[in-house]
C-alpha cells in the first residue's frame, strides 16, 4: 500500500460530506428567503409586502455565504468537477446569478425608493429566477452529465433543459415557497399569518405531488439510478426514507391544521433534511453523475489537507455568526394593526 493511499480514499469522502453540508445549509437558509421573495409577488398591498421584506432584512445576505463557500470548496477540492459542472450548467447558473444580483440590487434600492413597485417586482422575479436556475441544475444531476473518458463535458448547450428538469425545477420552487410560508408563519401575526397557513398547505401538496412523480420516474428513466436504488443495502435505505417522509408530511399537515407556529418550519426542515440524505446516498461516490467519482476528480491530498485546515476554522465562525444573527433577530416582525 502506498503511504498516501488511505488519504487519497478518505479525504475525498470528507470533502464530499463538507460540500453536501454547505449545499444543505444553503438550501435550508437561503431557501426560505427565496420562498419569501417569490411569495412577495402575490402579497396584497405595500404594507404586507414591507413586512415580508423586513422579515429578511437582517438575515438574507448571511444565508448566501454558504453558496460562496460551496463554490470555492468545489473549485479547490474537486477542480475537474468544478470545470465540468460549470460547463454543463452554464446557462442555469447564469440564470441563478442574474436572479441573485436582481435580488441584491432590488433589496437595497427599494429601501430608498419613493416608488417601490419596480423594486418589489424585480426582487420577486430575481428570487424566482434564482430558484429556477437551481432547480434546472438539480434536475441535470438526476439525469447525469455527458462526459468523455477524462471527465470533460461533451454534451450540448441545452442538455439541461428537459421535461424532467423542468419538473424538478418547479418542484424545488414549490419547496422554497413551502419553507418561506412556514418561516412567515413563525414571523408574522394576524391575517397575514393565516394567509401563509393557506399558502403552506397548498405548497405542501404541490411539493408532495412533484416529489412523488420524480421519485417514481427517476429509476424508470435512468439505468444508473435504478441500479443503485435496487441494490442492497441501498434498497433498504430507500425503502425506509419514503416511510419517514410520509410520517413527517402527516405531521406537517397536522401542525398546519392546528395552526401551530414553530412546528411547521421544523417539519419542513426535517423533510428537506431527509431528501438531502436520500440524494446523498443516490449520488455517492459520484461527483459528476453517472460516471466520474470523487476519487477521480479530487485534488492532490496535500491540497485537500491544507483546505481542510482552513475550512475547519471557517465553518464554526460562519455557523456561529448565522446562529447569533437568528438569535438576535428572533421574534415577530409586526402586527398588521400596528
Amino acid at each position: 500500500m502506498q503511504p498516501l493511499e488511505p488519504l487519497q480514499h478518505f479525504l475525498p469522502q470528507v470533502w464530499f460530506f463538507i460540500l453536501g453540508l454547505f449545499l444543505f445549509l444553503y438550501v435550508l437558509l437561503d431557501g426560505f428567503d427565496l420562498g419569501v421573495g417569490i411569495l412577495s409577488l402575490t402579497a396584497q398591498g405595500e404594507k404586507r409586502r414591507s413586512i415580508l421584506m423586513t422579515s429578511l432584512g437582517n438575515v438574507w445576505d448571511a444565508n448566501e455565504t454558504w453558496l460562496v463557500l460551496m463554490g470555492g470548496s468545489l473549485f479547490g477540492a474537486f477542480p475537474l468537477a468544478y470545470a465540468t459542472i460549470l460547463h454543463a450548467l452554464y446557462l442555469p447558473l447564469v440564470l441563478m446569478v442574474v436572479g441573485l444580483i436582481l435580488r441584491a440590487v432590488s433589496f437595497e434600492f427599494r429601501e430608498n425608493a419613493e416608488n417601490k413597485m419596480i423594486w418589489n417586482i424585480t426582487f420577486g422575479v430575481g428570487s424566482f429566477l434564482a430558484a429556477l436556475g437551481q432547480g434546472f441544475a438539480l434536475g441535470t444531476v438526476f439525469e447525469g452529465i455527458k462526459v468523455d473518458e477524462l471527465g470533460h463535458f461533451v454534451g450540448g448547450t441545452w442538455d439541461w433543459l428537459t421535461w424532467h428538469s423542468v419538473l424538478v425545477a418547479l418542484t424545488l420552487i414549490q419547496g422554497y415557497v413551502l419553507i418561506g410560508s412556514t418561516y412567515l408563519i413563525l414571523k408574522t401575526t394576524g391575517e397575514l399569518q393565516k394567509n401563509h397557513y393557506r399558502t403552506a398547505t397548498i405548497a405542501t401538496w404541490t411539493t408532495l405531488v412533484g416529489a412523488i412523480f420524480i421519485t417514481v420516474t427517476t429509476p424508470i428513466l435512468w439505468d444508473h439510478a435504478r441500479d443503485l436504488l435496487f441494490t442492497p443495502p441501498l434498497i433498504y435505505i430507500f425503502a425506509l426514507i419514503p416511510l419517514l417522509g410520509l410520517a413527517l408530511i402527516v405531521g406537517l399537515f397536522r401542525s398546519l391544521k392546528l395552526q401551530q407556529e414553530a412546528a411547521p418550519l421544523v417539519y419542513t426542515f426535517l423533510i428537506f433534511s431527509l431528501s438531502f440524505i436520500g440524494l446523498g446516498f443516490l449520488i455517492f461516490p459520484k461527483i459528476i453523475p453517472p460516471s466520474v467519482t470523487i476519487y477521480q476528480a479530487a485534488a492532490a491530498p496535500s491540497s485537500l489537507v491544507f483546505m481542510l485546515t482552513f475550512v475547519g476554522f471557517l465553518i464554526p465562525i460562519v455557523l456561529g455568526y448565522n446562529i447569533y444573527n437568528y438569535f438576535v433577530f428572533r421574534g415577530k416582525i409586526v402586527t398588521e394593526s400596528h
